[in-house]
């Protein structure tokens, strides 16, 4: 059997988006970099923006140039993660910990409230919604939210508000008729698909910092595309949205900034191949 084509573009989705034919693309799942979170060691990375606003408008582009490449019936999944204004304060649990290789840009966000949206201390800045927004005024259609409810959350010490447990996924079609199979991903009851999903995370041993859940890509994907169809990720990271499309015979073109990145996805991907060639 042959394996279905899986490309991994390695550098900066908008400089390497433009190299894609226009219309040859059926669905886009992905998770840019949240802003101001972690520090992905290139200068060119979007995330490290000095405001949130700039963070928007960088995204509007690179998602400008999405659209472009995708079919007439195609659709946009996206996953973008919030966080809070500060004045100063870091911490070692919730949305503006220090983790992984995050210092020098969660010290940078967390010295100063953006000034931009009339944000205050403290304030949640609400980024999901500010990227959904820009990008329906830039011309995409919005048509789903759906909330990402996180089996297990990370723990926050917070006394003055509950602990965040979910995260925001948009569903954005490129025009008002789009391809989407209502019976790929069912309830358990057989019922339609809910806009609320339960998910645990998947064991993290590859040495990324933020993969989603391969489910997640799963349920975006098989909704989103059909066999043989090709799956795009501009934030390719570890490579699951590539897995998961070639797991149910889907071609796919990733693009990552991180060459370290763009390594480990073609190890996934190779390995993901010989599992599924018996190897």
């Amino acid at each position: 059997m042959k394996p279905v084509t899986s490309r991994i573009l390695t550098g900066d989705s908008r400089k390497l988006l433009p190299s894609i034919p226009s219309e040859s693309i059926q669905c886009c799942v992905t998770s840019p970099p949240y802003w101001g979170l972690r520090d992905y060691d290139h200068p060119a990375q979007i995330g490290a923006e000095p405001s949130p606003d700039q963070y928007v408008q960088n995204l509007v582009e690179v998602f400008r140039e999405v659209r472009r490449v995708l079919r007439k019936d195609g659709t946009l999944w996206l996953n973008v993660g919030d966080g809070y204004a500060r004045n100063g304060g870091t911490g070692n649990c919730g949305p503006n910990a220090i983790v992984g290789n995050t210092k020098r840009l969660i010290q940078k966000r967390n010295c100063k409230v953006p000034d931009c949206w009339g944000l205050k201390d403290r304030d949640l800045i609400g980024l999901p919604w500010r990227v959904a927004f820009a990008l329906q005024t830039d011309g995409w259609i919005l048509r789903s939210k759906i909330t990402w409810l996180k089996k297990t959350a990370m723990p926050e010490s917070v006394k003055n508000r509950p602990t965040s447990a979910t995260e925001d996924i948009f569903l954005f079609s490129k025009s008002p008729t789009y391809y989407y199979d209502p019976n790929a991903v069912r309830e358990e009851t057989g019922a339609n698909l809910r806009n609320c999903w339960i998910l645990g995370p998947d064991a993290n041993g590859n040495g990324h910092p933020a993969t989603f859940p391969r489910e997640l890509a799963r349920r975006c994907i098989l909704l989103g595309s059909r066999a043989n169809d090709t799956v795009l990720d501009p934030f390719g990271g570890s490579g699951t949205t590539g897995i998961v499309a070639k797991q149910f015979d889907r071609k796919s073109i990733l693009i990552e900034l991180n060459s370290d990145y763009s390594k480990m996805c073609k190890k996934r991907m190779s390995n993901a191949v010989q599992k599924t060639l018996g190897f």
